[in-house]
């Protein structure tokens, strides 16, 4: 531009000397007056060019221009090129950013001044329910239809959170939800939620077993103090006294058992899982297994022990030459359990069959009793701690209610798993799987 000025003085400046020299002062203001209006003409028609290149929608085209006007258009292409290199650096942390909520395990719902949903996660729509081609632009308490929580959206500050019922997948599984809101810009708040539902069935479990600690407990030891009251006010004859320590006695050993099972449940959680060192042979185990059932047998119907005379009809097949690859007092205690628990729970004169079998894949212990079964209802809950579907039968028979527990961590640790199969009226089948990779021959 700064050449085209100075070429127009020249120019102009030649022109009005030839005019003068030639036709005097006149002529030379016209040549002047033409030339000017040449020189404005030229520019204004390059500005216009330059207006419409800008106005259109290629910008990147190369232009045949030169000097100036080739320099300018440059300039722009490249306040261009620096434009997209921003906006598209811009956009990807926007994706990153969107992607790294998209990812989170909590729920994420961005929220507008009036409140209505402008974006959430894929966690929030299955914490809520939400379809992002439905309730965009959506008022948030319209969807949430929670009394808890449409009273803590209109309340402020949201200085904690509040639990409340989320979107749940069956009727049996309520899921629950903590949420809070934190507000951010301008009047726009961000909406999270987190799953804390194993954590309320965590916290509801550990109260249940306070208390069911504390009742199992507490039953013998008010047994105990009426005994121990009674022998230190009144005075009794030798037999009743002796009869008195004899029921003591049994509660003392109830309590004693209850407490071991308690300490074998927390060193299971508590150790690691268990090598392939220790071989532990099937033969043996189970012999000890047998010898333990007859002897509880004979004390629940009321015979001899010594005798050895048992209350049952027990079906023992012949252990497999097999070494089980674990540790043997782990898996002594599931085996014996499994047993005992038929015992328990089977009538005087019912049948225990009890049997090893292998696949391809897994060896199954089988313990079939002919009880009086166990409705369908109770069988997901029967390995929870305490969890007894006929306490008053349970208290009868002696068990603590941590048997089913023991070899369900037993066989979990082992790597297997514990079955239970059941029909009112039919018995049950209690099956104790190991993955193969546990089992080999037994080297005499």
């Amino acid at each position: 531009m700064f050449s085209s000025i100075w070429l127009f003085s020249v120019a102009a400046s030649l022109l009005a000397l030839i005019g003068w020299w030639f036709s005097g002062f006149i002529l030379a203001v016209f040549l002047v007056l033409a030339s000017a209006l040449f020189t404005a003409s030229l520019l204004l028609w390059r500005i216009h060019r330059l207006e419409r290149w800008l106005s259109g929608a290629d910008l990147m085209s190369d232009v045949p221009w030169s000097g100036v006007w080739l320099e300018i258009a440059q300039r722009v292409q490249r306040l261009l090129k620096l434009r997209d290199k921003h906006a598209s650096m811009h956009e990807k942390r926007l994706h990153d950013f969107l992607s790294a909520i998209q990812a989170s395990p909590n729920g994420v719902i961005l929220l507008d001044e009036q409140g209505r949903i402008e974006w959430f996660n894929d966690t929030a729509s299955a914490h809520w329910g939400l379809d992002s081609s439905r309730d965009r632009m959506q008022h948030v308490v319209h969807l949430v239809r929670d009394p808890v929580f449409s009273k803590y959206f209109a309340q402020a500050p949201h200085d904690s959170d509040v639990i409340i019922d989320g979107r749940s997948l069956t009727v049996a599984q309520t899921v629950k939800l903590s949420v809070q809101l934190h507000a951010y810009g301008d009047g726009r708040q961000l909406l999270l939620s987190r799953d804390i539902t194993l954590m309320a069935m965590a916290d509801a479990m550990r109260r249940d077993f306070v208390a069911n600690v504390s009742h199992e407990i507490r039953t013998p030891l008010t047994v105990l103090s009426g005994f121990v009251e009674t022998l230190q006010m009144i005075p009794l004859e030798e037999s009743e006294r002796q009869e008195y320590l004899d029921l003591m006695a049994v509660q003392a050993s109830r309590m004693q058992s209850l407490v071991a099972d308690l300490l074998t449940l927390s060193q299971l959680e508590g150790s690691l899982p268990p090598g392939m060192a220790e071989k532990v042979s099937l033969k043996e185990l189970m012999a000890q297994v047998a010898s333990d059932a007859h002897a509880l047998s004979a004390v629940l119907g009321g015979h001899d022990i010594e005798q050895r005379q048992a209350a049952h009809d027990f079906v023992f097949e012949p252990a497999p030459a097999w070494a089980l690859l674990g540790v043997r007092s782990e898996l002594l205690s599931a085996v014996s359990n499994l047993v005992s628990n038929a015992v328990r729970y089977t009538p005087t004169g019912g049948k225990i069959h009890v049997s090893w079998s292998r696949d391809a894949e897994q060896v199954v212990l089988s313990v079939k009793d002919t009880g009086p079964g166990i409705a369908p209802e109770h069988l997901p809950r029967l390995s929870e701690r305490f969890y007894r579907v006929d306490r008053s039968r349970s208290r009868e028979t002696g068990g603590t209610g941590l048997g089913l527990a023991i070899a369900k961590h037993v066989a979990q640790r082992h790597g297997g798993e514990l079955r239970i199969e059941s029909q009112l009226g039919k018995g049950s089948n209690f099956m104790l799987s190991l993955p193969i990779s546990r089992v080999e021959p037994w080297e005499f």
